[in-house]
């Protein structure tokens, strides 16, 4: 990622599975980084000591149709997917007066064991939307962002971030991203044979 002397860290953090989330903020915090998140992940990072922003805080828009819509702006995307290197890019995202975000926590919603419990009826609410985009995007822009989605590699994360000094370096990005689009490529067919088998 490409941070400049005077712009904060920003870590976006919106997870269904909650589990080692202080351990992944305590290690964040050691390295200036402020928290992004939604609902309820905002809710418990605060309940553990740590500050953090509300996404409908920053964006000006609450929360929809019972957590559908959260995510979905365009003032987060621009964050996530400006080309930082490029002078019209930057130029454009400074007006936006919006946080760099340089880090993108996301697991998904656990379509796949509700599958395998046959609770059909409320499957469909399973289907997750926003994280997979934020983490896709942030997988685009892999060259300034480090995309995160298995809560097993918050200890890379860590180690990766404490060798360079609080940034992590383009091949553990890549790595990570390319972790992103296998799972969510995989998450989306479990999604589609359901819906093949439901016709």
């Amino acid at each position: 990622m490409v941070i400049g002397k005077n712009i904060k860290k920003f870590a976006l953090i919106s997870v269904y599975d909650k589990s080692n989330i202080k351990y992944l903020c305590s290690n964040l915090s050691e390295f200036n980084y402020n928290f992004i998140s939604s609902g309820s992940t905002g809710k418990k990072i605060r309940s553990m000591g740590f500050k953090c922003t509300d996404i409908s805080r920053l964006t000006k828009n609450k929360e929809m149709f019972g957590g559908r819509v959260k995510t979905l702006n365009s003032l987060i995307y621009s964050s996530l997917l400006y080309v930082r290197d490029n002078k019209l890019h930057s130029k454009q995202f400074l007006s936006l007066n919006f946080p760099q975000i340089d880090i993108v926590v996301v697991n998904l919603y656990p379509f796949e064991n509700e599958y395998k419990k046959g609770t059909n009826d409320q499957l469909i609410e399973m289907v997750d939307i926003g994280g997979p985009s934020l983490l896709r995007a942030a997988s685009k822009n892999y060259k300034y962002i480090t995309p995160m989605i298995d809560t097993k590699d918050y200890s890379k994360l860590v180690t990766n971030l404490k060798k360079n000094k609080g940034e992590t370096d383009i091949y553990f990005r890549k790595k990570m991203a390319l972790k992103v689009f296998k799972e969510t490529s995989r998450y989306d067919e479990i999604i589609s044979n359901w819906f093949d088998e439901s016709n």
